[in-house]
């Protein structure tokens, strides 16, 4: 009797989830249209702008100094535990990984890779670009300055712009990129911006970074944001890619056996010479006694199970016990009945 396996309830999350529907015909995939456009050249006239006061060594600098004198860490010690956990949505690590995990589960649901994908260059634009910039300028940050009102640019300092506000930028603002209506759109990326604000004051609030090192971080990590779309047709070809990929490879374990070529040699069996009567007679005995030794013993047999009391005795051969005609079989009427004594 077959039984089956008792479904858990992560079982039928699972299979509820396996019945979702394959990937969605219309995916509102967003393009570079004029308004984003407009958006991406004042974005980077500010970053522009920002880096020409540092340089300079402008009003923006003196702010900097400021800042750093006023000593926020010390001003407002009682929420220091705080700000030290709040920052941390702001690391490269921790927070990669969190949204992977969500956008992972959606790639999932929805059959799809742009998710994934979409995060992965992203990523990979921040890196390059942030990072590039953090070597060319080379400014140190607060706690590393040597001359009071300076700009500490060219020094070797890897400080500017500020790659936790950047990261936050990004990493949040994906989860808006990606999102499915206009609505939610909009809240995620009003919850994005905020906290990107947090970690950006934050990185102030400890001394870690000058003033301008977060406003040209926020500058940098929507950039990102903004250029998205020119990488949606790479995004797209490489999900085609990866699928085509993975059906190559599911075809290879069940591809057919390749068939013999053209013109190849054909084995052929010699013919059985004729042999004797007594030949074959003690060939098909070795065939049926090897047939009986390759069948499973008696008790494993398939077939309709009698009970005991319905089986018929049997003398087995070379027995000691002298046959009895008398006997009948258990349960069986008996065909004579026995004389009655006395009668």
């Amino acid at each position: 009797m077959r039984t089956e396996r008792n479904l858990t309830r992560l079982d039928r999350v699972f299979a509820r989830l396996d019945r979702e529907p394959e990937r969605p015909a219309l995916i509102d995939v967003p393009k570079m249209s004029r308004h984003r456009v407009a958006l991406l050249t004042g974005t980077l006239a500010f970053y522009l702008a920002i880096v020409w006061a540092v340089v300079t060594t402008s009003w923006l600098v003196r702010l900097d100094w400021q800042v750093m004198f006023f000593r926020p860490y010390q001003q407002w010690s009682h929420i220091h535990w705080f700000v030290d956990y709040y920052v941390v949505l702001g690391q490269r690590g921790p927070t990669a990984v969190m949204v992977a995990a969500w956008l992972g589960w959606r790639s999932w649901r929805q059959h799809t890779l742009r998710p994934l994908l979409t995060l992965g260059t992203s990523l990979l634009l921040l890196n390059v670009t942030v990072g590039a910039a953090k070597i060319g300028m080379g400014r140190l940050g607060p706690h590393y300055a040597t001359t009071i009102g300076s700009n500490e640019m060219g020094l070797g300092g890897d400080i500017f712009p500020s790659g936790h506000t950047a990261n936050a930028v990004v990493t949040w603002g994906i989860l808006a990129y990606l999102a499915s209506t206009p609505r939610a759109r909009r809240w995620l990326s009003a919850l994005s911006a905020v906290t990107a604000l947090g970690v950006g004051m934050a990185t102030v609030y400890l001394g870690t970074h000058w003033l301008s090192d977060v406003l040209l971080g926020w500058a940098a990590g929507l950039l990102v944001l903004l250029a998205l779309p020119w990488c949606e047709p790479l995004i797209a070809r490489a999900e085609v890619a990866l699928f085509d990929l993975r059906d190559r490879w599911r075809a290879r374990g069940t591809a057919p056996a390749p068939a013999a070529p053209a013109g190849s040699p054909v084995l052929l069996k010699p013919r059985a010479t004729a042999t004797s009567p007594q030949d074959e007679a003690a060939a098909r005995g070795t065939a049926a006694s090897s047939s009986r030794t390759a069948r499973g013993p008696a008790y494993l047999s398939q077939g309709p199970h009698t009970a005991r009391s319905e089986r018929t005795p049997v003398t087995p051969v070379g027995s000691r016990r002298p046959p009895q005609s008398d006997r009948v079989t258990r349960g069986a009427a008996a065909s004579t009945a026995r004389p009655v004594p006395g009668a």
